[in-house]
């Protein structure tokens, strides 16, 4: 989800993000693409895009195909949803702005990325001067203390509830941990950086805004895109992004875009670092199948076992799995071999089994990041 304070660039950001992506495409009622315009709350309901996350290996994966069969397969991209939110105002909390409908669909992203203003503009409405690290600490503020308002409906009943329950019952433990997180709010600590994992568990439930993952970005002038020092705290490392220059950007080719960057100082777009950065920080890693129909990078969290790895592509595969044939992507480009997905493996893949580079694992094995997969299933 894109937060941030009125008139900071996150609308144009996400459009940028938008026309960056030959695979985007707004979600089911949305027109996607978000209004722009000097003046706050021009985004009252959220805009919610698909964008593809940037990875050379599909292509590198459909050349190996080509050679083998004279033709570039169709290739199926790795996607992030990105929303764009209202902007927030100091005060949200008890409602200013649009308060509690604005924090309501932050409750339901996974990753907020705050979109901090660096860029210097007399013609852009803003109440105050240009500060990233004071709006920064607006946004955590306002959200925190919406935490904390939750925290306590939550102490107060469940207070009532346990007076009269043994010491031994689980929902005293529950009791502790929202002790704890009540104390770590009103101290301005965000959850997600302070509670382990079992501790999160026991207040999952709650849907606190301070226990979701964060990316900094600092919407910047783009002769700034290249500077190291960041005006945040040395704790924050935030991208910086010049959400106009992305945008303009977004129309030119690739080519003409790589020397544009290069010009700047700047190696990589913006935008590529934050689709990347929110796939990892979502905890997120790629596998891929490709044969003549398609090269396909398939979505898994980190840890994944190979059946529901397989579960992923159909059911079928997870319900009747019986084991996976495995090649990194690395090894496979050195051997200029590939699997079929879908079908039999084909000589290349053989060759490369002969070769001892393929490897089998099974149900209690995990599929890793790179790996081109062939899973065997039987139903």
């Amino acid at each position: 989800g894109i937060v941030g304070l009125p008139n900071v660039g996150k609308s144009t950001l996400f459009n940028a993000l938008l026309k960056k992506s030959s695979f985007a495409r707004a979600s089911e009622g949305q027109t996607g693409h978000a209004k722009i315009a000097n003046y706050p709350f021009t985004t009252i309901e959220p805009n919610v895009g698909v964008v593809e996350v940037p990875d050379f290996r599909l292509n590198r994966l459909a050349q190996i195909i080509a050679d083998e069969h004279g033709s570039i397969p169709p290739i199926i991209p790795a996607v992030v949803r990105f929303v764009d939110i209202a902007g927030l105002v100091k005060g949200a909390a008890q409602g200013e702005g649009l308060g509690n409908q604005f924090l309501s669909h932050i409750r339901e992203v996974d990753i907020i990325v705050f979109v901090l203003r660096g860029f210097k503009n007399e013609n852009i409405i803003r109440s105050g001067s240009v500060d990233p690290k004071e709006d920064l600490e607006v946004l955590k503020t306002e959200l925190l203390l919406k935490d904390l308002e939750t925290i306590n409906k939550r102490l107060e009943t469940l207070s009532k509830e346990l007076k009269s329950v043994a010491p031994q019952d689980l929902r005293h433990q529950t009791l502790r941990v929202l002790a704890k997180s009540k104390g770590l709010v009103e101290q301005g600590k965000w959850l997600e950086e302070n509670l382990d994992s079992e501790e999160s568990s026991k207040i999952a439930d709650l849907q606190l805004l301070s226990m979701k993952k964060t990316i900094v970005v600092l919407n910047s002038d783009e002769l700034k895109l290249s500077d190291k020092e960041s005006p945040l705290d040395p704790k924050e490392t935030p991208l910086s992004i010049s959400a106009k220059l992305e945008d303009e950007l977004a129309d030119l080719s690739e080519e003409e875009q790589r020397e544009y960057l290069k010009e700047l100082g700047v190696e990589e777009s913006g935008l590529s670092l934050l689709i990347k950065k929110a796939y990892k920080t979502l905890g997120l890693i790629t596998f891929f199948t490709a044969g003549p129909k398609e090269v396909h990078a398939w979505t898994v969290k980190k840890g994944t076992l190979a059946p529901r790895a397989a579960g992923v592509i159909h059911t079928d595969f997870e319900r009747g799995f019986i084991a996976a044939d495995v090649i990194q992507f690395e090894k496979l480009v050195e051997t200029g071999s590939r699997p079929d997905g879908r079908g039999s493996p084909g000589a290349a893949w053989q060759k490369a089994k002969a070769g001892g580079f393929i490897k089998t694992i099974g149900k209690a094995e995990t599929i890793e990041d790179g790996m081109v997969v062939e899973f065997k299933f039987s139903v």
